[in-house]
């Protein structure tokens, strides 16, 4: 590839050769070291070497630029560390609260970073201007049905230490050097400094067509698309962070960079979200996937297709991040490819999929092996006949029970086979014999306790009316099992301000009785026969106490609410009735009436980007977080509907229902005609939920690995248990694997999880999940197999259980450290050769660096003063119990033309890019991502499409208060409605529809998740983002 002799090196660290945690080259480390331990007492930071400085990071401090010392050739610690590193240690993913330490701050310290984090200062200045051009770009993308391009010097396999592999399927994009000038002294751009990335021009046209794969053009020398008009780099706030400052120009400056003329980086040419969802679709879409084979990578997420399952869990249960381990933490250290499996146990299986099979061994429950008691399952091996079994998790040999024997077939596998689904199938249940029990009693069914705030906000907001109202008919609607005439589930009602009234509504009364609790320091349950009721026999009773309730209080002028003593109260409830059950509380403001849980207003924006930051996300008292464990240990589930007008803490709030299993809606600044369609959805959603309660999880594992993290809306008592008080279709927990020695390749990584849980009809079952992944001693075949949305969703949850305990500074750094390292493994041990200045992408992970910019740039990870502290807050919560399907949606939203609608066949228009380049005046465009949904209409868009949805004649004449669209009798209203309810009807939560006309202030809002571009508070653009980790990958591979 001709290119001058001058490739523009990235700002290096002047570091001692030799230094560092690791010998040349990325081999393993001269030290023992845990990798990636989270709160590791080994890996507090500490002060800086003397004569190692830091390294430049995106977020970072400043650092020297200039050529690496002479014979610096060693991969040394401080190239990737962020901030001071200690020589002989690896940097750890995300650490708990280093400890005290003698020899220095533990932390870089922050004092100097006055300015807020994203300052918005727009920086004008015309070096600022000229600095970010490149040259040129140029991709390559090795892969099954693309020929190497001729550009490349080497399409030949690269070579490992092992037998010789095919060219691994790559991406390379050729990142040659611009005209590097300085930028000027106040430009801080937090989150990449380098002086050579591109401007993204803005368009107002939409682009061309786009070719079939833009992975495989050749951009070499090609002008900008049309409609492309250049603009100054800095539009819009610039990201911060601490000032980078640049001791001159790169060496060599201006004049000494001849090349061909400038041209920026086409957005086109770099990996696409959409192209790699859409290949997926049209390669696996509709088709049937059979998980009949070990380590089988599945189709993604957004792809449709029929799954069988043939002997390993569905994804829809299980998904990895990779489906092959590295067979050494050798191995997995130096990729640092994180190993997890995210699982959703109770997921929803669509009507064309078989339902699990529930297997009955009557009072000698399930099989299990002796030793590590793992369940019987297919990776278990019969010997001698079929009188023993070997386990294939401990290898233990285990007798097989007399009932239980069969004889085996000429290649030694069960007659019986496929008659039993714990020998055949991948996931399946088991009815749990009293053993499995609470005091070795059978469970009751569980209940449902409806807890409503009745003060004065509410009452007068028609908020509690609506609520009563719709209890009338959601009643009849419990979920019961299949076989069964009506649900089994009991329910209870209680309202509360400043005290608690209980209400007997036994079927005998003729009229419901108010029971009156007033001392809520020490709440007792005034009640117990006639509480819980079963809703068909006392429907009377019932209806009559919600017809009464808003009259009750309809003159109450009492404003504080207690919080704390109502789940106490549904908590004792529910105990005394000796079942498990869910609150459903519906709550409106801080409870700041004198009870246990009091809360004040703590949000203080003065902490934002200070060490202290983390508070935000702590709860202000401890007793919420006894009251968890209380909930947890009686099988009490809180599910909390919030309709906020200011600041409630939703971090302390929503604290036991995170851990409980529960789920938190939100709703603010409450309107009844405008959002009770929303709250309504979600609460008929809610009660008719398939959930398991009282749940136990646990995840066994193969030899060589075991489960070390866990993740989600959980409460763990000790090292291995995996509580939760409810789990429901929704709800995923991710659990990190580590090694503890070397796995071997023929029998693979096995995987079983096993939840003990009782089912709505008060059956205590078990329902197990395998799965079996390969292992490999080859670093290609893990990145080959690794899955991008598992990723990005225990990245998600890494870093937010890690900003409870560190700096949001500190864990940005990690991310994209993190990222650059994993793709500069891949770079120095995989990949054909070829020049530095080249940005090569494992074809799995291409599209890693858009999905890390999405997470860098959520609102949990960036800390504004716009940004309301709740609504981090119950971010951070929801993502911490999403399932991959749900944090894809999430942080890359899907945006779709709704002008190029087919309204003859039933397809849904491909999606597009999230970029404003993508939009276009004379179009309609529907944003969702799994929480909110936006209609955008172009200035021009057609009269007849607003005739079509509006029923009115203009764009002037559009209203953007509507929230829903008109019922309408034709083709565009009809299909676009329709659209609407296939999206939301995979989501957990309903989005409410938010009407944004171009050039009007809500455009502010949506553009917000046009994720590629440059976020109003600062964080990167998917291009710079890219150039920043580029940057990265040469300063780790220097």
């Amino acid at each position: 590839m001709s290119q001058q002799g001058y490739v523009a090196a990235p700002p290096y660290s002047q570091s001692q050769p030799g230094i560092g945690g690791f010998s040349a080259g990325f081999g393993p480390p001269n030290s023992s070291l845990h990798y990636g331990h989270y709160g590791d007492p080994n890996s507090s930071y500490s002060a800086p070497q003397p004569g190692v400085s830091k390294s430049t990071v995106p977020f970072g401090s400043s650092a020297p630029v200039g050529p690496p010392p002479p014979g610096t050739h060693q991969f040394s610690q401080t190239n990737f560390q962020n901030g001071p590193s200690t020589p002989g240690q690896q940097p750890h993913r995300f650490q708990g609260p280093p400890p005290p330490s003698s020899t220095g701050p533990s932390y870089p310290p922050y004092s100097h970073q006055s300015q807020p984090a994203y300052p918005n200062t727009v920086s004008t200045s015309p070096t600022a201007q000229l600095a970010n051009q490149l040259n040129s770009m140029q991709i390559n993308s090795y892969g099954p049905g693309t020929t190497p391009s001729s550009r490349i010097s080497s399409g030949h396999p690269a070579s490992f230490q092992g037998p010789q592999l095919p060219p691994p399927t790559q991406q390379q994009i050729a990142l040659p050097p611009g005209s590097q000038v300085p930028p000027p002294a106040n430009n801080v751009n937090g989150l990449c400094a380098q002086p050579s990335l591109p401007p993204v021009a803005r368009q107002d046209g939409i682009p061309g067509p786009v070719p079939p794969d833009p992975n495989l053009q050749q951009l070499s020398g090609q002008p900008p698309g049309p409609g492309y008009h250049p603009q100054p780099a800095n539009y819009g706030p610039q990201m911060a962070g601490s000032q980078l400052s640049y001791p001159g120009a790169f060496p060599g400056g201006l004049a000494q960079l001849p090349g061909p003329q400038q041209k920026k980086l086409d957005p086109d040419s770099i990996p696409s979200p959409i192209q790699v969802i859409e290949n997926d679709k049209a390669s696996r879409g509709g088709q049937i996937y059979a998980t009949n084979t070990r380590g089988q990578v599945p189709p993604l997420v957004t792809t449709d297709c029929v799954i069988q399952d043939q002997g390993h869990a569905s994804p829809r249960y299980i998904r990895c991040t990779t489906y092959c381990f590295p067979s050494s933490s050798d191995m997995a250290k130096q990729a640092r490819i994180p190993l997890a499996a995210v699982i959703q146990p109770f997921a929803i299986v669509p009507p064309n999929e078989t339902p699990l099979y529930v297997v009955n061994h009557g009072e000698t429950g399930p099989i299990r092996c002796n030793r590590c008691k793992a369940y019987m399952c297919p990776f278990m091996q019969f010997i001698e006949g079929g009188r023993r079994y070997q386990c294939g998790f401990c290898n233990c040999i285990n007798d097989v029970p007399p009932f239980f024997f069969q004889h085996l077939d000429h290649i030694g596998r069960r007659i019986d086979h496929y008659e039993r689904p714990e020998l055949s199938l991948g996931s399946y249940e088991y009815v749990a014999t009293l053993d499995y029990c609470r005091n070795n009693k059978p469970p009751k069914p569980p209940a449902y306790i409806f807890m409503i705030d009745v003060s004065y906000r509410n009452i007068n907001s028609g908020l509690v009316k609506l609520i009563c109202d719709e209890l009338k008919t959601l009643l009849d609607k419990l979920p019961r099992e299949e076989q069964e005439e009506s649900s089994a589930i009991r329910v209870g009602f209680v309202t509360y301000n400043k005290v608690l009234h209980f209400f007997n509504v036994k079927s005998s009364l003729a009229q419901p009785q108010m029971m009156v609790v007033s001392d809520v320091g020490e709440v007792f349950v005034p009640l117990l026969d006639g509480f819980l009721v079963n809703f068909q026999e006392s429907r009377s009773v019932v209806i009559n106490l919600l017809d009464q309730i808003p009259e009750m209080f309809a003159d109450t002028n009492e404003s504080e609410t207690i919080f704390a003593p109502v789940i106490q109260a549904g908590m004792e409830a529910l105990k005394a009735a000796e079942c498990a059950g869910k609150l459903f509380i519906f709550h409106s403001s801080l409870p700041t009436a004198e009870a246990p849980g009091k809360l004040r207003n703590r949000d203080d924006k003065k902490l934002l980007n200070t060490d202290k930051e983390k508070t935000l996300f702590q709860p202000q008292v401890n007793s919420y977080e006894a009251l968890a464990r209380d909930c947890v240990a009686n099988g009490c589930c809180v599910n909390l509907f919030l309709f906020p007008n200011q600041y409630v803490d939703v971090a302390s709030m929503g604290l036991v229902t995170m851990y409980t299993g529960g789920t938190l809606y939100k709703y603010n600044n409450f309107q009844l005609d405008a959002d009770s369609p929303q709250f309504l959805s979600d609460l008929r959603k809610d009660v008719e939920k398939k959930t398991g309660f009282d749940a136990i999880m646990r995840v066994r594992t193969s030899t060589g690995f075991r489960a070390t993290d866990f993740f989600g809306a959980i409460y763990m008592n000790n090292t291995t248990d995996v509580e939760m008080a409810a789990v429901d279709c929704d709800k995923a927990v991710t659990v990190e694997f580590k090694h503890d020695d070397k796995l071997n390749e023929d029998s693979g990584a096995l995987i079983q999880c096993a939840v003990l849980y009782t089912s709505i009809s008060g059956q205590r079952r078990l329902r197990i999940h395998n799965i079996g992944l390969n292992c490999s001693s080859q670093l290609a075949d893990v990145y080959k197999t690794c899955e991008t949305d598992a990723l990005t969703n225990f990245f998600a949850k890494s870093a937010f259980k890690a900003i409870l305990s560190q700096p949001l500074k500190m864990v940005r750094e990690i991310l994209v450290n993190q990222t650059a390292h994993m793709l500069a493994c891949y770079r120095k041990n995989c990949a054909s050769p070829s020049a530095v200045s080249q940005l090569i992408l494992p074809d799995a992970m291409k599209v890693l660096p858009v999905y890390m910019n999405c997470l860098l740039k959520s609102c949990v990870l960036v800390g504004r003063p716009e940004i309301p502290t709740d609504e981090r807050a119950y971010h951070r919560q929801l993502v911490m119990s999403m399932g991959v399907a749900d944090t894809q949606l999430f942080f890359y939203p899907q945006l779709l033309p709704i002008h190029s609608l087919d309204l003859k066949g039933d397809t849904v228009p491909a999606a597009l890019r999230c970029s404003e380049e993508r939009l276009s005046e004379g179009g309609a465009f529907l944003l969702a991502n799994g929480l909110s949904m936006f209609l955008w209409l172009g200035v021009s868009t057609p009269p007849e499409l607003i005739q079509g949805l509006f029923n009115v004649p203009s764009f002037a004449h559009i209203s953007t208060e509507a929230t829903s669209l008109p019922d309408l009798d034709n083709p565009f209203s009809k299909k676009l409605k329709s659209i609407l309810e296939h999206i939301q009807s995979r989501k957990p939560y309903t989005m409410k529809l938010i009407i944004v006309k171009q050039r009007e202030q809500p455009e502010m809002l949506f553009r917000q998740f046009l994720v590629e571009d440059k976020s109003i508070y600062g964080g990167a653009s998917y291009v710079d983002f890219l150039c920043c980790v580029h940057k990265e990958i040469c300063q780790l591979l220097s």
